[in-house]
């Protein structure tokens, strides 16, 4: 999609678009019913263009400390220059923040402004939950924005969401580590198995394999190992692919680093949990995006000086390299509040470029600009941070434009949502650690899973 077909596609071209109410069917099945009591917005419309008043209610997944507090002096700035306006910043966990919106939305309890992630923006599209934010970007000036990124959150020609930073999923690993091992970093998935076998001791573990039912780490682990072979876990059609030979040797794979190389408990691991292995010096490698740094740094800050990352492993030392997994995180205001005028204006403060720079910083290299310029700006490069991991953090500016969320190569679809959040892929994994399914009868299981959650969505798939 790029902002120029006739709405939100769940399917091929030739596919019909889910309507609310088939969409409610599988949010009724999935998350208690949430959707499904969704009715018309009761709620006052939007106040004309004057003076801003009112009570403005912002949800974001700003858990770190440094993040929270840039939004609270937000917050307290707009204040002082709306005297007339409250906010009010709520902040929640990824997961929480998914079933706060989708139980919010029965209740009609949701913000006016918040946080989402691009696979929660196609969810709500499809559900006709935002508003269109083309006036706020067109202010800040399109062209500052990489095309993709909007795209993300594109219908109709309208954008729904403003992408507020960017980073994207590399492979991280102890220098010291490899050193001591005489290993070279790994290029290759056979290269990580032999290094992360080498490196596992009592001490420490080669690599966590996390496959917690409450996040969708499995499928993100899984996603990169796919798309190192040239393929997606959602196919042209817009069914789901877990069956194909590539698919079954991903799955095969991270079943046997589980066994070798991860500690037990990471089978109910979430992305917290995982992480803060590698924050500890616990594991030798990992994947995640630049927000490693700062983990490493306030949790041992002993060992930050041998963090380090490169690109995601291939199956062939000759294999371009490509993009698993890039997120471009955006703001969106919604539908049913009755401040969007206020909530725009609140959304184009943040993008100042004293104070966003300042909000860049204060996860430096876990939170890429998303404003083009920005990445050029001494103010933002003058940071000891980034200069410390330039290295590190060129890795993760190139990886950005080879990468999309999961699921969404093509633009935004529902799908993409239903694979990110319902843990299916994740208790796929579980079922062969745990009863010894074997992989093409789990694998089998899951796809037909998920594919009958597409169908409950509305998604026409094709035979």
């Amino acid at each position: 999609m790029h902002g120029t077909g006739t709405g939100l596609r769940a399917t091929s071209p030739g596919g019909s678009r889910p309507t609310r109410r088939q969409f409610a069917g599988l949010a009724a099945a999935t998350v208690a019913g949430s959707v499904a009591a969704c009715g018309p917005n009761t709620r006052e419309p939007s106040k004309p263009d004057g003076v801003l008043s009112g009570d403005l209610l912002v949800w974001t997944s700003f858990t770190q400390g440094p993040r929270a507090e840039w939004m609270e002096q937000m917050a307290r700035a707009f204040e002082a220059a709306h005297p007339d306006v409250r906010v009010t910043i709520e902040t929640f966990s990824w997961p929480d923040f998914y079933t706060k919106w989708t139980m919010g939305l029965a209740a009609g309890q949701v913000p006016d402004l918040s946080s989402a992630l691009p696979t929660h923006v196609a969810e709500l599209l499809d559900v006709e939950a935002l508003v269109p934010l083309d006036d706020v970007i067109d202010q800040i000036d399109r062209e500052r924005f990489a095309a993709a990124a909007l795209t993300e959150g594109q219908v109709g020609g309208a954008s729904y969401s403003v992408p507020l930073y960017t980073h994207a999923q590399v492979m991280w690993y102890r220098t010291d580590l490899l050193e001591q091992a005489g290993l070279e970093v790994p290029s290759t998935w056979e290269e990580l198995r032999h290094a992360a076998e080498v490196l596992t001791t009592d001490e420490v573990y080669g690599l966590s394999v996390p496959m917690g039912s409450s996040d969708m780490m499995a499928t993100r682990f899984l996603n990169y190992y796919v798309q190192s072979a040239g393929e997606r876990l959602l196919n042209d059609d817009g069914s789901a692919n877990l069956t194909s030979q590539a698919v079954l040797d991903g799955i095969a794979y991270w079943v046997d680093m589980y066994r070798t190389t991860s500690p037990e408990g990471s089978i109910n691991y979430d992305v917290l949990q995982q992480a803060t292995l590698y924050y500890e010096g616990r594991t030798a490698f990992d994947f995640n995006s630049g927000f490693q740094i700062s983990g490493v740094q306030q949790s041992s800050p002993d060992l930050a000086e041998y963090v380090a990352a490169a690109p995601l492993p291939r199956l062939r030392e000759s294999d371009p390299p490509y993009g698993g997994e890039t997120s471009n995180t955006p703001m969106i205001v919604w539908e049913a509040s009755d401040m969007q005028e206020e909530a725009k204006a609140f959304l184009l403060s943040l993008y100042q470029t004293e104070e966003y720079i300042e909000f860049l910083h204060s996860v430096p290299g876990g939170m890429l600009p998303a404003l083009s310029d920005i990445s050029e700006d001494p103010a933002y490069l003058d940071d000891p941070v980034l200069d410390q991991f330039a290295d590190t953090v060129e890795v993760i500016e190139e990886a950005v434009p080879l990468g999309t969320a999961i699921g969404m190569e093509n633009g935004p679809t529902v799908q993409a949502s239903i694979l990110t959040s319902q843990g299916i892929v994740e208790r796929l994994f579980q079922d062969i650690v745990l009863n010894g399914t074997a992989v093409p009868e789990a694998a089998q299981a899951a796809e037909e899973q998920l594919n009958s959650l597409f169908e409950m969505a509305g998604v026409e798939m094709e035979d």
